[in-house]
């Protein structure tokens, strides 16, 4: 068996460059390498006993964490508000849980590996909150099953944080049902996760990243692979996503196939590169690049491709070649990342390609720019991964190709998509 879910364009996400670039930041807890607002500095917490007044502590020791923070005016530093967070997605895909099926919109992310959900175990005011969201009720599914003791947190570097337990049951997958799937529902959701208009997560990483415990749960993927639900030889999902829901270009995931009419649409082949899953994400190779045709060698450089993710992020100096390439371009460090004047033609954006394995890709030159910076600018959608020591691939290069996610041969595929705002090459 297979399946198609088509996704749902959501009509209330807004493209906001800086706010998912410290998405990004929440995301993976790298340190920025280029001046801005937001930084991950030390906090200090004092470990032990505390005096008879209360006042301080006594013995134990002091613990140093990073924590997400921004610049404030007199050079000092405070937390960051839910608000400068792009916590929404701009595709959301619709799935069955329980009997009767309760119909939920779900964020599709290959960056992460827990199936969660909001539920009525959260607090009747995040509920309310939370009115456009579907909210799970178990006691309606006459098939949910409640494993006793099993829990499940999603924390970021900045506090924000998503829990619950986990329970099990029917997952229907665009007509796959996969029976006892283990479904995490939300019992706390800090204020960042309540401002998506989605309904919760299902996250395509490897399962050794999912955050259930005392033991780790099997993914959606893991479970099909299981229960044979999908083809011994097809044990992959795949990722089609449009340039925009206002274009008519259909997004959609396949699992246990490759739709080889999109294959075919593209009039290229699949190049397929091994994925070094040891870490969780979908890691594979990618030692070069190109801007404009030049080619820049990075040995030993890997990249992850993350559905969850809007933005790529790279190395600073692949990132000063492309902006070097657009006149007039610059960085700005108000928003954290480079931008380019508006009018710049879609035709006179250099070519940027990046490896995956041995094989080029380029991204749509459309897919350059992300967001409306102000003031005549655009906010670039390739921007520094700082600290981070791999290149994150989200939506602006995932859009550009149609991605293969092998999960039983443990490699990632890729076949170019024309760019269809592009009337010529730089």
């Amino acid at each position: 068996m297979a399946s198609k879910v088509n996704l749902i364009f959501n009509p209330k996400y807004q493209r906001n460059g800086l706010k998912s670039y410290v998405h990004l930041l929440r995301k993976y807890g790298f340190n920025p390498t280029l001046e801005g607002p937001y930084f991950h500095g030390p906090s200090v917490s004092q470990r032990g006993k505390f005096s008879a007044q209360g006042q301080r502590p006594v013995g134990g020791r002091a613990h140093v964490s990073r924590i997400l923070r921004k610049k404030i005016d007199g050079g000092q530093s405070g937390d960051v508000p839910a608000e400068d967070v792009q916590n929404d997605t701009e595709y959301l895909a619709q799935v069955g849980i329980g009997s009767p099926a309760q119909t939920l919109k779900l964020d599709f992310d290959s960056g992460s590996a827990d199936l969660w959900v909001w539920s009525t175990e959260l607090p009747s005011s995040t509920q309310q909150s939370g009115s456009s969201h579907t909210i799970f009720d178990p006691s309606k599914s006459s098939t949910w099953q409640e494993p006793s003791g099993e829990t499940w947190k999603i924390s970021y570097g900045d506090g924000s944080s998503a829990s619950g337990d986990v329970g099990n049951d029917v997952l229907n997958l665009g007509g796959l049902e996969i029976k006892g799937q283990a479904i995490e529902l939300a019992k706390t959701l800090s204020s960042q996760f309540e401002q998506s208009e989605g309904d919760g997560l299902l996250g395509l990483a490897f399962g050794s990243i999912n955050t259930a415990t005392p033991d780790k749960v099997k993914t959606p993927m893991d479970n099909l692979i299981a229960n044979n639900l999908i083809p011994q030889g097809s044990q992959l999902f795949t990722a089609h996503l449009g340039a925009s829901g206002e274009k008519g270009d259909t997004s959609f995931y396949t699992f246990g196939y490759i739709d080889q009419d999109t294959v075919s649409a593209t009039g290229n082949k699949i190049s397929y590169a091994a994925v070094d899953s040891s870490q969780g994400f979908w890691t594979f190779d990618s030692t070069s690049a190109t801007v404009n045709g030049k080619t820049i060698n990075r040995s030993g450089n890997t990249a992850i491709a993350d559905t969850g993710t809007t933005l790529a992020l790279v190395d600073d100096d692949i990132v000063k070649a492309i902006y070097d390439a657009i006149p007039n371009s610059k960085y700005d460090s108000s928003q954290q990342g480079y931008i380019y004047p508006s009018d710049t033609p879609v035709d006179k954006l250099p070519t940027v390609t990046f490896a995956v394995g041995d094989a080029q890709f380029a991204v749509h030159k459309s897919a350059l720019g992300f967001a409306d910076a102000g003031s005549g600018f655009t906010y670039g959608g390739i921007q520094s991964r700082g600290s981070n020591s791999f290149d994150i691939l989200g939506d602006t290069f995932l859009k550009s190709v149609y991605a293969i996610f092998d999960v039983g041969n443990t490699q990632f595929g890729a076949v170019q998509k024309p760019d269809p705002d592009a009337s010529s090459s730089s």
